[in-house]
């Protein structure tokens, strides 16, 4: 197996192993209340209001590093993506804003975390979800399709980059726009030193730079891109929002319903 193919599962295993730990805490005598919900990470930054109404299952299976449906600005009839779906707590909440003339999906390659979410859009009674299994460097989404992406300190985990980039351009509408949650090194911190403060799956090692992150998105074809670190989570490594645009184009471009 590739080193790249390892890290890839390695990067299952650990959030295949983190859904099963929320589904068996749920499976006992006692209930929802014995799964718990951590103070410092996930889904303890969500708001109270909107983490409440939500099945506490997505809330404790959120492993993120911040709140992507906070800063996506997301209007009545769009079509989100995220990207590394996992218990489904940020497509639930983009399915809200969206509203009944929009959707939202989840992509995710892990089933065990695709049969949690689903069976939290079940509990949730969200009827304008889809829950897609691949990865996110290949979108199983046509072109031209999507009109925002988020995502939750997922991107950070993929072993090529450029390619998440790519697929996320590739399926957004002329003019759609990315708001994601990651983590982002300090521009001083070589890889190696990145590798010292936390290993890959911790979100940590495989992080991009401030500059490498920009410089990557501007490849794809993004413009108006804005990083904004939110707070530490390791010496010269940050939660950052980061937003970008697709140009909208001239020319007209198919906008295919995706099935």
């Amino acid at each position: 197996m590739s080193e790249t193919n390892e890290l890839r599962e390695t990067v299952r295993r650990r959030y295949a192993a983190a859904a099963v730990q929320v589904a068996e805490g749920n499976a006992g005598c006692c209930g929802p209340e014995t799964v718990e919900i951590d103070d410092t990470f996930g889904g303890a930054l969500y708001a109270p209001d909107q983490r409440d109404d939500l099945p506490v299952e997505a809330v404790a299976a959120s492993l993120g590093c911040g709140n992507p449906t906070a800063v996506a600005e997301l209007h009545e009839g769009e079509h989100v993506l995220d990207l590394g779906s996992g218990g489904g707590i940020d497509v639930l909440l983009s399915a809200r804003r969206v509203g009944p003339t929009g959707k939202a999906y989840g992509l995710d390659m892990t089933e065990e975390m695709l049969a949690l979410a689903l069976a939290n859009k079940e509990k949730a009674g969200a009827t304008n979800v889809e829950f897609l299994k691949g990865t996110i460097e290949a979108v199983p989404l046509p072109a031209h399709t999507i009109d925002v992406i988020i995502s939750n300190c997922v991107i950070n985990l993929s072993t090529d980059k450029p390619a998440v980039f790519s697929e996320a351009f590739r399926v957004l509408r002329p003019g759609g726009r990315i708001g994601v949650s990651d983590v982002v090194a300090e521009d001083r911190l070589n890889p190696e030193q990145r590798a010292e403060r936390g290993d890959y799956v911790g979100c940590i090692a495989g992080a991009l730079s401030f500059t490498e992150y920009r410089q990557g998105l501007e490849a794809a074809g993004f413009t108006s891109i804005d990083i904004t670190p939110t707070h530490q989570v390791a010496d010269g490594m940050h939660s950052a929002v980061v937003r970008a645009t697709k140009p909208a184009t001239t020319a007209a471009e198919p906008a295919t319903s995706p099935r």
